[in-house]
């Protein structure tokens, strides 16, 4: 256990928790950069933008790989570290969650829903681009992977789409203006599990410290940010995080 990732915890009391899919790794979910990952078996831009207002190819192919993306994530259940976070939310140090992670583990393990900061969406549903009725994302990959390539809106028989970020597709402002406003609050920014490679998100912990907050990241990776940051600590999260959770008493 790191006694000195117990000790920065415990000095801060407006903490934002900034996750990726390392915090995420222990539920099964698998890294999908890694070798063998999802994205060593399909092109990640078959999940773009484009290919949804694309041809009939395209949006076939696009429902293909979201299938194969839902099948890798499968039915998850929030592992320890989640877990760790709440317990620190319940405790009053843990004001907001910024997460890349499109799982929803974080409410799964009790954090509020209000206090979840989702920057590319979450895997809960589809939208209409006609009429933007939603539906269950889960329904409508049963209807993919029952034959029907091009599934449509059961109301007006548009395009559907996950309510997602795809590549191509900027973040949603709101939730990124709540994510800065978050940082900009915040005296202990706690990156965990992630690479802080995928951008504008990975600002959010450089915009925190540069108002002034503490940074600390516990990863396994490198980062671009590991030079700026007051406090590193390359260890998995199952071990020292929630360990370090678990000695706060």
């Amino acid at each position: 256990m790191s006694e000195a990732l117990r000790d920065l915890i415990a000095s801060h009391d407006r903490i934002l928790v900034f996750t990726g899919a390392g915090i995420s790794v222990d539920s099964g979910i698998p890294d999908f950069r890694s070798p063998g990952g999802v994205w060593t078996r399909i092109d990640p831009l078959t999940l773009s933008a484009d290919r949804i207002h694309g041809d009939r190819r395209d949006r076939a192919a696009f429902w293909r790989a979201l299938l194969e993306v839902a099948d890798a994530v499968g039915a998850p259940a929030p592992n320890a570290a989640h877990h760790a976070v709440t317990a620190l939310q319940r405790r009053g140090k843990v004001r907001a969650i910024v997460t890349q992670n499109v799982d929803g583990l974080h409410q799964a393990a009790g954090s509020p829903a209000g206090s979840v900061i989702e920057l590319h969406g979450n895997l809960e549903a589809t939208k209409c681009l006609g009429c933007g009725s939603r539906a269950p994302l889960v329904e409508v990959l049963e209807q993919v992977r029952g034959g029907d390539a091009l599934p449509s809106c059961e109301h007006c028989g548009g395009f559907l789409r996950p309510d997602l970020v795809v590549f191509g597709d900027p973040l949603p402002r709101g939730e990124l203006a709540k994510a800065h406003a978050a940082a900009r609050d915040c005296d202990l920014c706690l990156v965990l599990g992630s690479s802080l490679t995928v951008y504008p998100a990975a600002d959010i912990p450089a915009d925190a410290h540069r108002a002034g907050a503490t940074l600390g990241i516990v990863t396994l990776s490198p980062t671009v940010l590991d030079a700026q940051a007051d406090f590193r600590l390359r260890a998995p999260l199952g071990e020292a995080f929630v360990e370090a959770v678990e000695a706060l008493g």
